[in-house]
């Protein structure tokens, strides 16, 4: 008989991207492994319906715009800057979250006591500064509550504080402050496991909760979306490509500097895909050092567009110093595309010495020196990409599709259950 799981993904949409494309993707992926009942805000109704699940027997939208909806506007009022400013708006919708769990409790709290469900499962909001004000009623009825994965708050590597300062993450320096709240602790206590979406936020449990951690990455990709594979011709020149918002902490500048030389000497074509606030610095980079012939500025692209770019490549070269999950990496060792990237956060957590190439985190000049050099390698001596390629999409086909992820968290359903059963009185 299988396990029946009541969860909660606030943000949950099949057709957004970042976090709700994600609470979407793994709550709809548990449903291959339990009866699963989603719970989620109001506005993902339309898209979850277009997705073919019913409403009432397969989901249920919980209307909490009345508060959601101004403090979404203040919020985007405060961040000064599209995407800019995350932990500004994390922690605003952290306040009209607390709302939504407690209607959620109204709504299901009856059945939930009465053993309707074996498991409640938190899967979104990410981030590890909010609060569950259900764990403890959930954990009171005899219903393992899990949480996460969470993921987030990866500290800003020193000497890039300008940008950050770009990023107008002005609450990024006292956001530990998150760690003192009462409702913390007492969510992380009440919870049966603790999903972790990174090695720093399971650093930032507290050890008399860390016993409880599972880590488990965040990402992972549809199998149906990713039907390309790279070539990896290595008859011409290599191709590189960059995806990502062009903005100082993805690095497409660093790309450029690094790489300049051999796309000066013709041993190097380079494509960037994305666009943003340094188009014009990027714009101004390219013409300075007089390789217009060999970069190739693509803007945004749809999303199976992107795939036809990234197929062409031999590497993904992205040294982003700020990435949690590092998504995109994980869709290019899909498609096998060979990922360079700075082994600091997600992508360092993703990327190993047998599916890609890590340079190590310093200043913007040391990560720039070492991009070089490792590019410059690779060049010299690229008979190892083929081998590299395979084994990177051999690892994520394995691990990080979305079924991959339902089957692990399935285990820990069990595992969790198993445990309140030896712990549970003997009548």
């Amino acid at each position: 008989m299988r396990v029946s799981v009541l969860v909660i993904a606030e943000a949950a949409n099949p057709e957004w991207v970042s976090v709700p494309l994600v609470g979407w993707s793994l709550a709809n992926a548990l449903r291959e492994v339990a009866e699963v009942h989603i719970v989620t805000q109001v506005r993902n109704r339309e898209a979850i319906l277009r997705a073919g699940l019913i409403e009432g027997k397969d989901f249920t939208a919980i209307n909490t715009e009345a508060l959601a909806r101004p403090l979404w506007r203040l919020a985007n009022l405060m961040r000064m800057g599209r995407g800019k400013g995350w932990t500004m708006a994390t922690a605003i919708s952290s306040i009209s979250y607390s709302y939504f769990e407690r209607k959620v409790w109204q709504q299901f709290g009856d059945a939930i006591r009465s053993g309707h469900y074996d498991v409640v499962h938190r899967v979104t909001p990410l981030t590890p500064t909010s609060s569950s004000p259900i764990a403890a009623k959930c954990a009171s009825a005899g219903v393992p509550f899990i949480l996460g994965p969470l993921n987030g708050g990866v500290p800003w590597p020193k000497g890039f504080d300008g940008a950050r300062r770009q990023e107008r993450e002005w609450l990024s320096y006292v956001r530990d402050f998150y760690k003192v709240l009462p409702g913390r602790r007492a969510t992380l206590a009440a919870s049966a496991a603790i999903l972790t979406g990174s090695r720093h936020t399971q650093s930032e449990i507290p050890r008399r909760f860390r016993e409880k951690t599972i880590y488990l990455p965040e990402n992972a990709i549809d199998e149906g979306r990713f039907n390309l594979v790279a070539r990896q011709d290595l008859s011409g020149p290599l191709r590189a490509c960059f995806v990502g918002r062009l903005v100082p902490y993805k690095g497409a500048d660093m790309v450029l500097e690094a790489a300049a030389p051999l796309l000066r000497d013709g041993s190097l074509v380079l494509d960037i895909v994305g666009d943003g606030p340094m188009r014009a610095t990027i714009e101004s980079l390219i013409e300075k050092e007089g390789i217009g012939k060999a970069v190739n500025l693509h803007g945004w692209l749809k999303h199976n567009e992107v795939q036809g770019v990234l197929t062409n490549a031999n590497l993904l070269t992205f040294p982003s110093i700020r990435e949690f999950g590092g998504g995109v990496v994980m869709e290019a060792m899909a498609l096998g595309v060979v990922p360079v990237v700075v082994d600091y956060a997600g992508p360092g957590e993703i990327v190993d010495s047998a599916t890609g190439y890590k340079v190590a985190i310093g200043s913007r000049n040391e990560i720039v020196r070492r991009l070089r050099a490792q590019l410059a390698e690779i060049v010299a001596d690229p008979s190892i990409l083929p081998e590299k390629s395979a084994a990177a999409r051999r690892h994520v086909l394995e691990h990080f599709t979305w079924s991959a992820k339902a089957k692990q968290v399935s285990a820990v359903y069990d595992q969790v259950l198993a445990k309140r059963n030896c712990q549970a009185p003997r009548r």
